[in-house]
C-alpha cells in the first residue's frame, strides 16, 4: 500500500503546489470552479460579474434582499455541490500524506487506510469551505457597489470625457466612504471635486457616473440604459 500512498501524496501535491502558484499570480479563480450550491445568487441580467444566472436559488435585487424562495435539494446534489476538480486535488495529496505518516508510525494496514481516508475527506471539505468563503465575499462586494446607484458623490480623480478613461469618485455607502473607479458618458470631463450621481455599474470596482447638474429624465435614461 505504500506505492498508492506515495503516488497520491507526489501527483496530488504536485498539482496542489501548481494550482496554489497560479492563484498567487493571478492565474486561477480560487472559486473559479465551485459548484452550484443552495447559498449561491442570481444576480439577474444586471449582475456585473457576467453571469446572468449562477444557481437561481436566490434572487438578490439591489438592495441586496433575497426573495424568499428557494429550492430543496437532495443529499446527492449536495455532495456533488462538494466534489470539485481542487477538492478532489486536496483529498487525494491528504489521503497520500496521512497514509505515509501513518506507516511511518508503523500502524497496521487497517489503521493505515482509515486514517489516509479521513484525512482525504477532511481535506476535502476543509478545501470545499474555504472555496464557499472567498466566493460569499466576492458576491458581498458585488451586492455592495450595485447599491451605489442613485447615489451622489464627488469626483476624487478626474474622470475623461466619452469613455476616454476612469478616474475615481468617492461617495458614502452603506454609511462608509467608499472609493471607486468611474467613467462617463459625458461630453465634457469630470474635475477633481465636481458632484456626481452614479447611474450604472459597468465592473466589479468601476462605476458609471453623470454629473449631477444634468436633467433627472436623462439621468434616468442613462441608468436604464446601463
Amino acid at each position: 500500500m505504500t506505492w498508492l500512498f506515495l503516488f497520491c501524496a507526489t501527483v496530488g501535491g504536485t498539482i496542489l503546489v501548481c494550482q496554489l502558484a497560479l492563484t498567487l499570480l493571478g492565474f486561477l479563480d480560487l472559486g473559479g470552479d465551485l459548484p452550484d450550491h443552495p447559498t449561491d445568487v442570481d444576480f439577474g441580467s444586471g449582475d456585473v460579474s457576467g453571469h446572468g444566472d449562477m444557481s437561481g436559488h436566490a434572487d438578490l435585487d439591489g438592495d441586496g434582499l433575497t426573495d424568499g424562495h428557494g429550492h430543496g435539494h437532495t443529499s446527492s446534489d449536495w455532495l456533488f455541490g462538494v466534489i470539485s476538480f481542487r477538492t478532489l486535488v486536496a483529498a487525494i495529496t491528504f489521503f497520500g500524506l496521512a497514509g505515509m505518516t501513518a506507516r511511518s508510525a508503523e500502524m497496521n494496514p487497517p489503521a493505515q487506510l482509515l486514517i489516509a481516508i479521513g484525512a482525504g475527506i477532511a481535506a476535502m471539505y476543509g478545501v470545499y469551505f474555504l472555496m464557499r468563503q472567498v466566493y460569499k465575499l466576492s458576491q458581498d462586494s458585488t451586492i455592495r457597489i450595485k447599491r451605489a446607484i442613485g447615489k451622489t458623490g464627488t469626483v476624487y480623480l478626474p474622470i475623461p470625457a466619452a469613455h476616454g478613461g476612469a478616474g475615481k469618485v468617492q461617495l458614502v455607502l452603506q454609511q462608509r466612504l467608499m472609493e471607486y473607479e468611474a467613467v462617463t458618458s459625458h461630453g465634457q470631463k469630470l474635475p477633481g471635486g465636481a458632484k456626481i450621481v452614479v447611474v450604472g455599474v459597468v465592473g466589479s470596482e468601476t462605476l458609471e457616473v453623470e454629473p449631477v447638474d444634468i436633467p433627472t429624465e436623462q439621468s434616468a435614461q442613462v441608468a436604464q440604459s446601463a
